[in-house]
């Protein structure tokens, strides 16, 4: 039974792994090996999130980054495969853009920022990295971008208006 809950849940989300990095420490006996992963989680309808795990092998590493992911996971709002509007993403010295592309576009992004997007389940967008290119800084930029996207429906409601007055 909970093999059934584990295989539905795994069927559930789209796991990617953005980044796996080999760290060494220097101990009395030698060198001591352990690694770091940076995952990311989601459902490819608008739920996305990442985590990044530390450990002294490789799958344990990934699995416990993809529960922090899990456990990070945020809704941002979609425009049919695309995003509703251009925002800029920073965090740290990273920013990244991301701006809504027409149907057919495809995904129009660097390494980190595809992964991201290809989890969330967009298919439609042109974005650029700018600044920093470290991976993790690269990621919580995007998720900056992300959550700082308004909700059409929040908007209009605000307005006093429908979706359909709001965008034509």
């Amino acid at each position: 039974m909970a093999y059934e809950k584990r295989n539905r849940e795994e069927k559930e989300f789209t796991e990617k792994l953005i980044k796996l990095n080999r760290v060494s420490k220097a101990v009395k006996g030698g060198r001591k090996m352990s690694f770091s992963a940076l995952m990311v989680v989601g459902d490819g309808k608008g739920r996305v999130g990442f985590g990044f795990g530390k450990a002294n092998d490789v799958a344990e590493a990934i699995r416990k980054s993809v529960e922090k992911a899990k456990g990070n996971l945020r809704t941002i709002p979609l425009k049919k495969n695309t995003i509703p509007h251009e925002i800029l993403g920073e965090f740290k010295s990273a920013s990244v853009l991301l701006k809504p592309a027409a149907p057919g576009t495809g995904i129009i992004a660097g390494g980190p920022v595809r992964a991201v997007m290809e989890a969330a389940g967009i298919h439609d967008i042109l974005s650029k990295s700018l600044g920093s290119k470290n991976t993790m800084n690269i990621v919580k930029s995007v998720f900056n971008g992300l959550d700082n996207l308004f909700d059409a429906k929040a908007v209009a409601s605000g307005r006093g208006k429908n979706i359909s007055e709001l965008w034509g």
